[in-house]
């Protein structure tokens, strides 16, 4: 144990920080779970606490998580284990609370992997907000009256449905507003003509929004990647998914890459409007 623990905030702090690069935050919480059950002196818990007739006294900490997850662990074991290390998280703190949300992981893992995630949510702010959910539980959750796994689980399971359902509301609600907004826009645009359009455009030309873009461009408004991103996915339908492949990003940057680029646009247009 270590007597002289650090304040609880600072710990989970510890626990959900953001993974380093190349790490996810599940990655990343594992290797400092592993870190403490391989050190020269490893962390250790009762060896009881998982075997009913153990041949050691105590066992590293990552053997006990191994345990809990074994077929031969009684649920009462299991019961008893948990509501261990999570009052010793709350009464010790460091490193005990990185324990008991280290002890969640592989569970979390197979919970986030049959959760269905729009495809512009990264993984990793999935996993963020399931470590966060757990590590907010750990410290409240009544280790005397509730089923401390059950209830670490169950937490995180709301917070990251909650997370998904919130993605896909905004996903729909930006897609449908600025498609509007562009849309009047552009409208507008083609009604009063595009003074800015260079020649070979004409008037017929102008009232279509492929022509409203083409003078987008021409005017140093948005590039020509930005254009071609809200022509393929506004007016093609192409798929952000595929886009994103192409242009080597995740589908989360290219939403706000091509938000922006509707931004500029936007500005472009209502200035041209002004000056008709």
């Amino acid at each position: 144990m270590h007597p002289h623990s650090t304040s609880r905030p600072a710990a989970r702090r510890t626990a959900c920080t953001r993974a380093a690069a190349g790490r996810s935050p599940l990655q990343a919480l594992e290797e400092s779970f592993l870190a403490l059950a391989t050190a020269a002196q490893p962390l250790t818990l009762p060896a009881h606490l998982v075997c009913e007739e153990p041949e050691q006294p105590v066992l590293p900490v990552d053997q006990i998580r191994s345990r809990l997850a074994h077929a031969a662990t009684s649920p009462t074991l299991r019961q008893h284990t948990w509501g261990e290390v999570v009052r010793r998280a709350q009464r010790l703190g460091d490193p005990w609370d990185l324990v008991a949300v280290g002890m969640t992981v592989p569970v979390l893992r197979r919970m986030l992997a049959r959760l269905a995630c729009p495809t512009h949510l990264e993984r990793a702010e999935v996993e963020q907000e399931a470590l966060a959910a757990v590590t907010s539980a750990v410290s409240t959750v009544d280790v005397e009256a509730a089923d401390v796994a059950r209830e670490l689980f169950a937490t995180a399971d709301r917070a990251v449905n909650r997370l998904v359902y919130a993605a896909r509301r905004r996903v729909e609600q930006e897609t449908g507003h600025q498609a509007v907004h562009l849309g009047r826009l552009t409208q507008s645009m083609a009604r009063t003509a595009c003074q800015a359009a260079p020649q070979g455009i004409d008037s017929g030309e102008a009232r279509n929004e492929y022509a409203v873009l083409t003078c987008a461009v021409s005017a140093g408004a948005v590039g020509v990647a930005e254009a071609q991103l809200i022509a393929r996915t506004r007016l093609d339908g192409e798929p952000m998914q595929l886009l994103a492949d192409e242009r080597g990003v995740s589908v989360r940057q290219l939403y706000r890459h091509r938000a922006a680029a509707e931004q500029q646009l936007a500005a472009y247009l209502h200035h041209q409007m002004r000056d008709q």
